[in-house]
């Protein structure tokens, strides 16, 4: 009885997105101020994930709190550009670049070593509505990856650069370039250092390698959708502790670990090889775009079921233009969390961790 008369009021007023808003599973409608035109909004959303791979134990009680303030952060700063009107695109910036500034991620200023001792950066960047995206890999020298990714998608003719002239280009278009001494961090320099060791063994027994989780665990992500209701993905990452010869992961690789398009985006973490050869972020959307499966089986059937049958692990985020949200993954635990309207930011660390979903 009360909505039927707010409609009356509404249509006696001329109200047309009053009256709209009110119709179940309509979206709201505003005007544009200038035209009286009115424009459709969404309900704005970021989801976001620091990798999977970490397992209980691994932390102590002092590194779990300052994760999930990092995290926390990262929501916090996307969900600023979301609430101010910016596109998906800045709040996917903003959020990574906060991520690659913390140690406790395997990106940026955490970013692992590899057998040489160095640090070698991934990143990639999506937009869903424009289908332009931007990618860099064998970074030393970028501070935040995702930087080189957007001025590489805005203001250059390709998608992807890597190297010393990636880093020629960041240095023209004003991104900030460090000493690579910005990036040691001590716990990182001894995994490297228990990681040679592993490999020495298993040289000298004639034995083979068994790759540790932890080798590649801590990549972050993010994914966004803005109050137009485009989407946007993108993903950061040092790669994986002890690689050889410029070995390159999914994270930079467009359809691999990154992928956006009209109806979903998806970001991995995991185990690179496997993703690449599955298509694991463009896989995931394909299936929700051509065989119309929901969000949360296309992500399960890649993630937990492809890609593990493949020899592979790890996880991902996904989101879909209607608001659905997926994290998937197949380890002890993935660094996540998500931020909607009101603002709180939601965040887990472990597997069986309690996380409210949005619309819960």
């Amino acid at each position: 009885m009360i909505k039927r008369c707010a409609l009356d009021v509404a249509v006696r007023a001329g109200a047309l997105g009053a009256v709209l808003a009110l119709l179940p599973g309509m979206p709201a409608f505003a005007s544009d101020g200038a035209s009286g035109e009115l424009a459709t909004t969404h309900a704005p959303l970021l989801v976001l994930h620091g990798g999977a791979g970490v397992e209980r134990g691994d932390l102590t009680a002092d590194e779990e709190i300052a994760v999930r303030k990092a995290l926390e952060a990262a929501l916090r700063a996307g969900h600023a550009q979301l609430t101010a009107g910016k596109p998906a695109l800045d709040a996917v910036t903003a959020a990574i670049t906060v991520m690659e500034d913390a140690p406790q991620f395997n990106a940026g200023r955490g970013a692992v070593f590899t057998h040489d001792g160095r640090n070698e950066m991934d990143t990639s960047l999506m937009d869903g509505t424009s289908g332009k995206a931007g990618a860099a890999s064998g970074l030393h020298r970028v501070k935040n990856p995702i930087l080189l990714a957007r001025a590489i998608m805005d203001k250059s003719v390709h998608v992807m650069m890597s190297g010393d002239g990636a880093e020629a280009f960041a240095q023209a278009q004003g991104i900030e370039l460090v000493d690579p001494s910005y990036f040691r961090i001590e716990k990182r320099w001894q995994q490297l250092q228990k990681a040679l060791k592993n490999e020495a063994q298993a040289q000298a027994s004639n034995t083979p390698l068994v790759l540790p989780g932890k080798a590649y665990f801590g990549t972050v992500g993010a994914l966004a959708l803005d109050v137009k209701g485009n989407l946007a993905g993108g993903t950061s990452t040092g790669g994986m502790t002890n690689k050889r010869y410029g070995r390159i992961g999914d994270a930079p690789i467009i359809g691999a670990g990154t992928w956006a398009d009209a109806r979903c985006a998806v970001s991995g973490t995991g185990w690179g090889e496997f993703y690449i050869r599955i298509a694991a972020a463009h896989e995931i959307c394909a299936r929700v775009r051509l065989a119309g499966e929901s969000l949360a089986n296309a992500a399960e059937g890649v993630i937990n079921q492809d890609i593990p049958k493949a020899g592979g692990n790890g996880g991902a985020i996904a989101l879909g233009a209607d608001g659905s949200v997926a994290f998937p993954f197949n380890t002890g635990g993935m660094y996540r969390g998500w931020i909607g309207t009101d603002g709180v930011p939601h965040v887990a660390i472990y597997k069986g961790d309690a996380m409210a979903m949005p619309g819960e």
